[in-house]
């Protein structure tokens, strides 16, 4: 079974899209209604921008998901999944691929999102920090266990967590980590803290746009981060993409999950090459390919 996979933050490029744009007119097009919809030149930071350009969310999320869905344009009939997924922000990804949002209706869900969770940065002094080579247990436990808010965010793949709070709770876990034997726990340079209570602010006001945003049930099951289970019913859909702003990606659990129902190839569907990186360290077994290779 074809499992597609969308990736999130952290998978964009200096030039991306560029090449699909000149190669294809169908994504040229895309590229240019995107433009459009949001009021400003997205694919002139993309094509041309710098990397300092690209890393701003508000500009980073749109970019993601724009080549994503290019990608799935220049596809065609050769998208064909059983099942998708996708990472944090590449959920939105995934539900338009699969025809659950238009894609006006998602590029504007995810320009408010970023938007949103820009604002509730500027709201807070919070960070991530990525943990290597520690069980989630061990990694839980210290979060648990520290003063201020720090939570585990994002399961990557086993032995890769990113925790995601305050400074100085991050700060503090991360020397309590070290000394439980983590290879690293590293601050990364992110603009907040990313899938923690302190998104609380940009929860509520992304709740307020998917209320107001028609969905429509997607093609096949969808395996969503907050609970790592396929769904396509629209309630559930929409519910689940709220709490994801302030809880946890279970990346690691969802391809167990899709792994478990039967999927044999990932297919990952937009900039990079990062969930086919997380896949091998997931499961060796498993076939993975970009959605053009």
């Amino acid at each position: 079974m074809n499992a597609f996979v969308f990736p999130g933050q952290g998978s964009q490029f200096q030039g991306m899209g560029k090449d699909l744009a000149d190669q294809r007119q169908e994504a040229a097009n895309l590229f240019a209604q995107a433009n459009d919809i949001l009021g400003f030149s997205l694919t002139d930071i993309m094509f041309s921008g710098s990397a300092d350009d690209l890393r701003q969310t508000r500009v980073t999320q749109p970019a993601i998901f724009v080549h994503s869905m290019a990608v799935r344009t220049v596809l065609g009939d050769g998208f064909s999944p059983q099942m998708v997924a996708g990472h944090s922000l590449g959920e939105f990804s995934a539900l338009t691929a699969t025809g659950a949002l238009t894609f006006a209706d998602g590029l504007r869900l995810v320009a408010q999102r970023a938007q949103a969770m820009q604002d509730a940065c500027n709201q807070s002094q919070g960070t991530m920090a990525a943990v290597l080579a520690l069980a989630d247990e061990v990694v839980e436990d210290v979060c648990a266990n520290t003063q201020g808010i720090v939570v585990a965010a994002n399961y990557n793949c086993p032995g890769q967590l990113v925790i995601s709070g305050e400074v100085p709770a991050v700060e503090a876990a991360c020397e309590q980590l070290k000394e439980k034997g983590a290879k690293r726990a590293l601050l990364l340079t992110v603009g907040g803290a990313f899938h923690s209570p302190l998104m609380e602010p940009a929860r509520e006001q992304l709740a307020n746009a998917i209320q107001e945003t028609k969905f429509s049930k997607p093609s096949c099951p969808i395996y969503q981060n907050i609970t790592a289970a396929p769904t396509q019913d629209v309630d559930t859909i929409k519910k689940n993409l709220i709490a994801q702003l302030t809880g946890p990606v279970k990346w690691t659990q969802t391809i167990e999950k899709m792994r478990n129902d039967g999927a044999s190839q990932f297919i990952e569907c937009g900039p990079g090459k990062v969930l086919q990186g997380l896949m091998r360290k997931i499961d060796r077994e498993a076939l993975t390919k970009g959605a053009l290779d």
